[in-house]
């Protein structure tokens, strides 16, 4: 009889510690997929919108078009992988800079992703750029420029620190990538074909999931791919955005409009030109 009652009380604590292996291994998985972002809300946003076309004067194509669908094929991708999407706009709608901004702030453990096309008077004029203003959006920058760049057909004109509005007001990671130029003739045309957006999303959404890779940043987690992602030498703008404003209104000082909209505020004048900037 003894014999069976130790056999009974060796199963009893070999089934206590299968089951406490299994939640333990169970709270491990759901550790590391919050670790590796995938509980992560990513805020998209879409570039202009509404009576906001974007781009220069006489533009042929509108940017506000093929901003809102890299960004509705971006949010399928991601919410695929399993990420809470929230987008800042969903419709041809225009969405004010502070609102976009409040939105993306509104959520404590998010990134924030604004997706633009170029524009320049000069229709030679083209490649990929990827801007960020604070230091911690450097790694998601990043990835999304290592991605976007690297699978595009454009030119690399590499990550940029620029004080955007949607950037600098941001309080958490935040990005703003520029999908190539729409006065540009060839990638205009990639531009306007759906396999192209698309592959615009995926590699978006593959700099999004490949953050926590990037050399350099706080943890060493690696993607699905198992790629390390190098970390993005950048252009520093914020001085040279500055240094071009000043050089404006000196070459402006003898304009009565301009000696007018000198007696505003230095920050309001400053907002304003972060807005104009918006690509």
């Amino acid at each position: 009889m003894m014999p069976t009652n130790l056999y009974r009380l060796r199963l009893f604590s070999a089934s206590l510690l299968i089951a406490f292996l299994s939640t333990f291994s169970t709270t491990q998985a759901k550790r590391a997929s919050h670790d590796s972002g995938s509980a992560t809300t990513v805020v998209i946003d879409a570039g202009h919108g509404g009576y906001d076309r974007g781009g220069i004067p006489g533009q042929m194509v509108a940017e506000k078009e093929m901003t809102l669908d890299v960004a509705q094929r971006l949010k399928k991708t991601l919410a695929e992988s399993g990420y809470r999407v929230v987008m800042t706009r969903d419709s041809d709608v225009f969405v004010p800079l502070g609102t976009r901004v409040a939105i993306a702030n509104s959520y404590s453990n998010a990134i924030f992703v604004s997706i633009h096309f170029n524009s320049a008077k000069r229709s030679g004029a083209g490649g990929i750029e990827t801007y960020f203003f604070n230091r911690e959006s450097l790694p998601l920058a990043s990835a999304i420029h290592y991605f976007v760049a690297g699978g595009a057909p454009s030119s690399n004109r590499s990550v940029r620190r620029r004080g955007y509005y949607v950037l600098r007001k941001t309080t958490v990671p935040a990005v703003l990538v520029e999908c190539g130029f729409l006065t540009n003739p060839t990638e205009a045309a990639y531009a306007q074909t759906a396999s192209y957006r698309q592959k615009l999303a995926e590699e978006i959404a593959a700099g999004v999931r490949g953050r926590n890779s990037v050399g350099g940043a706080l943890t060493t987690t690696r993607v699905a791919t198992g790629e390390s992602i190098p970390l993005q030498p950048y252009i520093d703008q914020t001085k040279v955005a500055k240094s071009e404003r000043h050089k404006s209104k000196r070459s402006h000082k003898k304009s009565a409009r301009r000696k007018k909209k000198s007696s505003k505020p230095a920050g309001s004048e400053a907002e304003a030109a972060s807005k104009n900037q918006e690509g």
